[in-house]
């Protein structure tokens, strides 16, 4: 059964731009999420939050993942990102979906996975400078800030909310209706009708 969603975690990770993401998973219930990774050794965020792996990357379940999360960090720069690209690779084959963020893209370019999808990230040019090999700029769409097609989830390190949304539709949380309320609240403040009425009630009663 698929109901593990892995998210690599390594030193100086964004943790931030797949924090909303994460909660999100989290709150039905239905999901496992573990942290991942390149060994059980914590390791601290860019924010300053240490983390214990709960997992390394050779202890990925491919037949429970639903997802793996990739979050940017300067790790992309170095020669882990090969590993990395192999694993994402070797999950997509295995039919779980990949989402990645900010310079996580690389991570996807390097595998392949984004050559022949619609994919976004962080501004037009960057890939290509990163990932030699890289030959995806036709499906490039510098006009979203996350974009999900063929299994696969992109997202510009600005995208956050928007990475956010894509991994609550491709896991199916919420139902359509709930998920644009979701967006319009986190993105633009705009209440869903359920609290605009009982925040209108409060006010009544004030």
């Amino acid at each position: 059964m698929r109901d593990v969603v892995y998210v690599l975690v390594f030193e100086g990770f964004a943790d931030w731009q797949v924090a909303l993401a994460l909660s999100e998973i989290r709150r039905p219930g239905d999901w496992e999420v573990r942290s991942i990774g390149f060994s059980r050794a914590p390791v601290t965020s860019m924010s300053g939050w240490q983390v214990l792996p709960d997992s390394s990357l050779d202890e990925l379940d491919r037949d429970a993942a639903a997802l793996l999360i990739l979050p940017g960090g300067h790790l992309w720069l170095s020669a882990q990102v090969e590993q990395t690209a192999s694993l994402a690779l070797d999950v997509h084959r295995a039919g779980a979906p990949v989402a990645a963020i900010g310079e996580g893209v690389f991570a996807l370019a390097h595998a392949g996975l984004i050559d022949d999808c619609r994919h976004t990230g962080s501004w037009p040019g960057q890939i290509a400078r990163e990932v030699p090999g890289y030959a995806g700029e036709d499906q490039y769409d510098a006009n979203v800030l996350a974009v999900s097609d063929g299994g696969v989830i992109t997202a510009s390190h600005l995208g956050g909310i928007e990475f956010a949304r894509e991994i609550i539709h491709t896991l199916d949380l919420y139902t359509r209706s709930d998920r644009e309320h979701w967006y319009r609240l986190f993105k633009h403040a705009v209440l869903p009708p359920w609290l605009a009425s009982e925040s209108v009630d409060v006010a009544r009663a004030a």
